[in-house]
């Protein structure tokens, strides 16, 4: 609503709600993402709610925005609930900003979403991929017909007895068939002393036999795993055991088209679409040191262009659109290896890794060398991805500083990108990172933060009413500069001060129980299956405002956000600590207690 019209006369309750949302929408934008509108009328838009990351296709957005003029760019950002919109005058872009500003549009999914839109700058949007597939990974398009594809589907009986010699399950995130050896996802493995009887079924070798002549394979596969993908399915990023299997794993993909995600240790991350009658042929550095999963969706980012039908899903935000995902079936040929694996990549293979007991630092300059190498310098290359992902504020901590009083002075040892800052605007906080990149990025959102080691925070004594300390001691190398660490909190903290401290205990037990943090453990007690997080396709950017940003909807690996901290397949809990100081002496605390959250 023009600001103009609005001193016109006395708004209505409806149109106060609206401009309500419609600030706090620029206000999250401007906190979590950076960006930052304008009062004056451009000819750019960003558009809250109109986003790949909450359920909104290009398809879908474009004729709504082109109603009110000629749009020359719309660019898409993967996983954001928001769109950039740049229309050829500033009168149209105008016209757009009345018109659409609290418009009800539906989505792919068929619910209803309320666009709020805002003035912009510019429309742009930076986001580095590679642009090439990992080494050693082909993608064969149209490998077999639609007659052979659909012969091998009526092949497969999804309603025999799951007591049958091919090993059929029903897993948590599909059905699955193994033919000539069991393959065991608790450790990507097979028992070789116990092959499946009856071996491959006789449909596969004219195909076999057919990609060993034309060179796609050099070993006829004796395994095969046939696995069923309903819409919203996956499987978590993983490494078939090099010592398990000889090099080419291919996978024939029939039904429907799918995005895999390919993750290289460096933490490159690449996103292939795989059509339907498509052959995967992973080879060399893709097979052995590149992890490949399928995220749970019902909707892949995929290239709007008709002639991109295969590959690297490019990071053209100009380009991008959503893809509603069908049945998908997969055939998974694999050969099993009889002699130890001597691929390329000795530190990842178990064949040639030897295994060596844990070492702990023999001293406090030891410890403080692997915390720089292994924690500062990490921090510092991923400072930008991470803030990224740190966008939810946990609700225990948000119950904790809207607690305290008003006029409180809180420091947040550890801050990060400093998504607790500006939790209680009554609070007078500060916070401190050992990261200079993620100080940066608190200071660009006008937050007080500076850089320094949790070990020697540069505040003085009994200065503060509270602290919190969130996913950050259990960095330190050893037991002592843990409780180093701790000491320094009830330094800073006045007599009769509070401190919230977060850590990881991956030992920890509940009620006699090994604590699942993630959402997908906790549905599934005692399944060896692999635990991946729904990651259904996002809401409303103003609706549910904590969760913007994205609940991973377009990314592969199980990469670390908010809702999932520690990755798949882990045993984390939290562990909350708080300490009431009631001594001056900053090694004594006369009180406490621990909660411990499943």
């Amino acid at each position: 609503m023009d600001s103009n019209h609005q001193s016109n006369y006395k708004l209505s309750k409806t149109e106060k709600k609206f401009l309500r949302k419609q600030i706090k929408a620029k206000h999250t934008l401007l906190r979590h993402e950076g960006i930052e509108t304008v009062s004056y009328a451009t000819q750019s838009l960003v558009v809250a709610n109109g986003g790949l990351g909450n359920g909104m296709s290009r398809n879908q957005l474009l004729p709504v925005l082109e109603k009110c003029g000629l749009v020359d760019a719309l660019l898409m950002p993967p996983n954001k609930p928001y769109s950039f919109a740049r229309y050829r005058t500033t009168e149209e872009s105008k016209r757009a900003y009345v018109t659409l500003n609290g418009k009800e549009v539906v989505d792919d999914l068929g619910q209803k979403i309320i666009l709020y839109l805002n003035f912009v700058e510019k429309a742009q949007w930076k986001e580095l991929r590679p642009q090439a597939l990992p080494p050693g990974l082909m993608v064969v398009e149209e490998i077999i017909s639609s007659e052979e594809e659909k012969m091998l589907l009526e092949s497969v009986d999804w309603t025999e007895d799951t007591s049958n010699q091919n090993s059929q399950k029903s897993l948590k995130h599909r059905r699955v068939k193994h033919f000539g050896y069991e393959f065991h996802y608790e450790n990507n493995n097979v028992d070789k002393d116990k092959p499946l009887p009856g071996g491959l079924p006789d449909i596969c070798d004219s195909f076999l036999e057919k990609w060993l002549r034309e060179g796609y394979i050099k070993h006829k596969p004796d395994q095969m795993t046939i696995n069923q993908y309903e819409p919203g399915q996956g499987i978590p990023a993983h490494i078939d055991t090099h010592s398990a299997f000889e090099d080419e794993i291919v996978s024939l993909s029939l039904g429907s088209e799918i995005v895999m995600d390919f993750k290289h240790p460096d933490g490159i991350a690449v996103p292939v679409m795989l059509p339907r009658r498509s052959l995967l042929v992973m080879t060399g550095e893709s097979r052995y040191l590149w992890t490949h999963g399928i995220t749970c969706r019902k909707f892949d980012t995929v290239q709007a262009s008709e002639s991109h039908k295969s590959g690297i899903i490019t990071s053209d935000v100009g380009d991008l659109t959503l893809s509603k995902r069908g049945l998908r079936t997969s055939f998974t040929f694999r050969k099993v290896r009889q002699t130890p694996c001597k691929c390329s990549y000795p530190l990842v293979c178990d064949s040639q890794r030897k295994e060596t007991p844990p070492s702990f630092p023999e001293s406090d300059k030891e410890a403080s060398r692997l915390e720089q190498e292994y924690v500062h310098q990490v921090y510092e290359e991923i400072a930008g991805h991470f803030s990224s992902t740190r966008h939810t504020p946990w609700p225990h901590i948000v119950e904790f500083l809207k607690a305290l009083p008003s006029g409180s002075i809180v420091a947040d040892i550890g801050c990060g990108n400093g998504k607790y800052l500006g939790i209680n605007k009554e609070l007078y906080m500060i916070g401190c990172d050992r990261s200079q990149n993620l100080v940066d990025i608190c200071r660009e959102r006008q937050f007080q933060a500076f850089v320094c080691d949790a070990l020697a925070v540069p505040v003085r004594s009994g200065s503060c009413d509270a602290c919190i300390s969130i996913a950050v001691i259990h960095h330190f190398a050893t037991a002592e500069r843990r409780v180093a660490a701790l000491q320094e909190i009830v330094r800073l903290l006045r007599p009769g001060g509070k401190a919230l401290i977060y850590v990881w205990a991956m030992e920890q037990e509940y009620n006699k129980q090994k604590s699942k943090y993630l959402r997908g453990n906790r549905n599934s007690q005692g399944k060896k299956e692999e635990m991946n997080s729904d990651t259904s396709v996002q809401r409303s950017l103003v609706e549910q405002m904590p969760d913007m940003g994205s609940r991973d909807s377009a990314s592969s690996v199980p990469h670390i956000n908010d809702s999932q901290e520690g990755g798949c397949n882990s045993r984390l809990s939290v562990a909350i600590v708080q300490i009431w100081k009631k001594s001056k002496c900053p090694s004594t605390v006369e009180h406490g207690s621990t909660t411990v959250l499943p």
